[in-house]
């Protein structure tokens, strides 16, 4: 009968021997030994009708080896299920281990050593101690007329004057690459490109009035745009936003048609394109609508900074000790390639780390039996579909979109993916009802740089 002893040989790593006897094996292997006699197709003999005798010459070493370690692999995955042990990754066979030991003209007992990197308990870090902020960002009349202007322009109606008037003009050009004297570069960049006149800096605006149909003018990309507009503009050239040499290029951009794009009037017409499931029929209360819209959409960013600040507040305060020996072993033999040694070292940091947010979103999910159930899923793909269409929720009884939920829920890896998602966002609501953060009002511009700078440190 087979036996399995375990012993600690390590911080949190066990070592674990399986040992079988003959009893535990032998009647596996005749029966695999007969099942291969009635599916063998051996010249000279009808399936079937191959005799035992040249079964087990020719196939009998083979299974031999299989069924003991196929035993073997049944009684340690049984151990460890009837002890309840929470391992990491797959156990490791360990180096005394030969499986040419396994004779099979002379059945023997049989043991095999396999190493386990035990799972901690642990406490997570005390939330309720944690210093948060919680950012409130002020939306001032400046930011609400920047958003007015952005839908009346989305809603405009564009018109094609003779020339270029003013900042507002959009410039259909094409961008030719040539030297500082405007002469062509053979084998240069050639691009079109769509920008409005007040994307180019304030030195170079002036030089576009004026100007019509198939003038132009030459530039120097690091000389015409602030960093901001240059960026985008070299990656629309396939530029790299950090090649210096790139951004000193010079282009000839002619121009090949003149746009311009009359805003949409301030009035109940608009106001329902943008607001449709509003009644709407003041500037005042249009304002108060954006103003809403902005508010959230500063609020979700807030909530999203503070989710970071959590994360990093779990991640570095909470103690978790980890078989780090046995999990550097598991990474450099256990994956689909094998690692070096310096591979492994250079890569276990960030490993360990993901490790232990795995840990710590496992703790979390258990202790407060967080689910995500088949209606959280289907709400998502109802709530995507939406977001992609621009659909009011009210559609959602329409028979075409409970066909496309349907089949969203036979994506394995939409569902996958899904409930990754929702549990991460249910674990991070669970987070939030332990913490006391400080609410602090912010300055737009402040806070995108608070966010650019945690994201830089991080």
């Amino acid at each position: 009968m087979a036996t399995v002893t375990r012993e600690n040989i390590g911080l949190l790593t066990d070592k674990i021997v399986v040992n079988v006897s003959k009893g535990d094996y032998l009647p596996s292997f005749e029966k695999s030994l007969k099942q291969y006699g009635k599916q063998a197709n051996i010249p000279g003999f009808r399936k079937g009708m191959v005799p035992a005798g040249l079964i087990k010459k020719m196939y009998g070493s083979s299974v031999f080896t299989e069924e003991v370690l196929k035993t073997v692999e049944k009684e340690l995955t049984t151990y460890m299920s009837n002890e309840k042990l929470e391992i990491f990754a797959q156990p490791l066979p360990l180096p005394e281990n030969d499986a040419r030991q396994i004779d099979f003209s002379n059945p023997s007992d049989y043991s095999f050593a396999f190493e386990v990197g035990l799972k901690p308990a642990f406490s997570l870090a005390d939330l309720g101690k944690a210093p948060l902020t919680l950012y409130k960002v002020d939306v001032t009349p400046e930011m609400i007329d920047e958003e007015i202007e952005r839908h009346q322009t989305r809603n405009g109606k564009m018109t094609e004057p003779e020339t270029v008037a003013n900042d507002e003009n959009v410039l259909n050009l094409h961008f030719t690459e040539t030297d500082a004297a405007g002469t062509p570069v053979g084998g240069g960049i050639e691009k079109d490109n769509s920008l409005l006149v007040k994307y180019f800096n304030e030195a170079t605006r002036p030089k576009w009035i004026g100007l019509k149909k198939d003038d132009s003018i030459v530039l120097q990309l690091s000389t015409a745009f602030e960093p901001k507009e240059r960026e985008w503009v070299l990656n629309d050239l396939g530029i790299a936003k950090d090649d210096t040499a790139g951004a000193d290029k010079y282009f000839r951009a002619t121009i090949t048609k003149v746009g311009l794009i009359e805003k949409a009037d301030l009035d109940e017409a608009f106001f329902k394109s943008v607001y449709p499931s509003k009644e709407i029929t003041t500037v005042e209360a249009f304002r108060d609508a954006v103003k809403e819209d902005i508010q959230t959409y500063w609020d979700t960013q807030s909530r999203n900074q503070l989710q970071h600040s959590l994360y990093h507040v779990l991640l570095d305060h909470t103690k978790i000790e980890f078989p780090e020996d046995f999990l550097k072993r598991w990474m450099q033999t256990g994956g689909e390639q094998p690692k070096s040694q310096a591979e492994v070292e250079q890569e276990f940091p960030s490993f360990v780390n993901q490790l232990k947010w795995t840990l710590i979103v496992d703790k979390v999910v258990s202790d407060n039996a967080i689910e995500v159930s088949q209606e959280d899923i289907k709400a998502f793909a109802k709530q995507q579909l939406f977001g992609y269409m621009g659909m009011q929720t009210g559609a959602e009884e329409q028979p075409w979109v409970g066909d496309y939920v349907q089949r969203m829920m036979q994506d394995r890896k939409f569902v996958e993916d899904t409930t990754h998602r929702i549990q991460t966002e249910k674990v991070f609501a669970w987070v939030e009802t332990q913490i006391h953060p400080t609410e602090k009002p912010i300055g737009r511009d402040e806070f995108r740089h608070l966010v650019e700078e945690h994201d830089h440190h991080h």
